[in-house]
């Protein structure tokens, strides 16, 4: 009885901590576009985007390693995910993402993910050789994930994340880390209303080291050559306080509909308001969901005044095999996100989830 009452006041401190920082992470539009990292608001994940990622309050698995690291305590057993983006569409950019969700306890699992940009292979061209012939290098974005997440009460759940982040070109390397926490509460008689709070991409600044960062320069022009190191600039992460709400219209036992809500707050963009719509049904051998979302910002609508590459909508769905007596699931998914000039983002996904 102790111990449980201590599992409840653990989490309720951290939802006042989290709901406590929301004041200072609310989107100011002196701060846009000077905050690093960018690819930490990419999800990488298919089914959490088909709904525009809305699911703040009803992602569950890995893929909650994202969105709402609480949501990793709802893993059964142990969920093994991979997927590929290619992100902005034609602009040449993947997106590799993998990772596995482990129960190690009545109440607590594990998760371990890793996401990896690759833009593709660069000429080097440097001052002596403006036209290149000299190589190629190959820039990465990388972000190493492992998260804890633990159910406190029927209705509570809580985890948090730390990551590693990792930027680089030829000659340069930024190397930063940052932690998720967050909330997720359940309630009604079949669970059908659910609440989420999350405080996303919180650490210390990050900057930019490397021999590209060296000069050499003849200052007298005697023929004595000077190293000179030129001083770059720290940056921030593009920290984010998310809210989310949803409720499930269940129909029967194998046809359910979920619409989910979620608000983000920004600190270094506009904030988003998401409305997502998830329907599933559940056959004795396959489980199959629709979904469909739409993500709206200050001037999205506008062309001309626009902040964002992504323009509102989003639609995907997963087909899930349920095998062996334990109904474990062998499943694939997509998702189409618009990115207007670019064209269009497709995510595509498998999953084992064992029960």
């Amino acid at each position: 009885m102790i111990n449980s009452i201590n599992k409840i006041k653990v989490g309720a401190v951290l939802f006042g901590i989290i709901a406590g920082s929301f004041s200072s992470f609310a989107g100011n539009e002196d701060r846009v576009g000077s905050a690093g990292a960018g690819h930490l608001l990419v999800n990488p994940w298919a089914r959490s985007t088909g709904n525009g990622g809305a699911g703040i309050a009803t992602v569950s698995g890995l893929e909650a390693s994202f969105l709402n690291i609480a949501g990793v305590s709802f893993t059964d057993k142990t969920q093994i995910k991979y997927s590929y983006t290619n992100w902005m569409g034609s602009a040449g950019i993947g997106l590799n993402s993998a990772g596995i969700a482990q129960r190690v306890s009545e109440s607590g699992v594990v998760s371990l993910s890793i996401q990896s940009m690759n833009f593709g292979d660069v000429e080097i061209t440097t001052v002596n050789n403006p036209e290149g012939n000299i190589g190629f290098f190959s820039p990465r974005a990388n972000v190493f994930n492992i998260g804890y997440s633990q159910t406190f009460s029927s209705s509570i759940s809580g985890g948090i994340n730390f990551k590693v982040i990792s930027e680089s070109i030829a000659n340069l390397k930024a190397t930063g880390i940052g932690i998720d926490a967050g909330i997720r509460y359940v309630t009604g008689e079949q669970d059908q209303m659910k609440f989420g709070i999350t405080l996303r991409n919180v650490g210390p600044t990050m900057k930019y080291k490397g021999d590209g960062l060296a000069t050499q320069a003849d200052l007298e022009s005697n023929g004595n050559i000077a190293t000179l190191q030129q001083r770059t600039a720290t940056y921030e992460l593009p920290s984010l306080l998310a809210i989310g709400a949803a409720y499930d219209f269940i129909f029967d036992e194998k046809n359910k509909l979920n619409v989910a809500f979620g608000f983000t707050a920004n600190s270094f963009s506009s904030d988003q308001f998401a409305l997502g719509l998830d329907y599933g049904m559940t056959t004795e051998k396959l489980a199959f969901n629709l979904r469909a979302g739409y993500v709206y910002e200050k001037n999205l609508l506008s062309v001309e005044n626009r902040s964002n590459a992504l323009v509102g909508p989003t639609a995907g769905f997963s087909v899930d095999a349920l095998v062996g007596e334990n109904k474990s699931a062998l499943g694939v998914e997509y998702t189409a996100r618009f990115a207007g000039i670019f064209g269009v983002i497709h995510t595509i996904g498998v999953t084992i989830s064992l029960k």
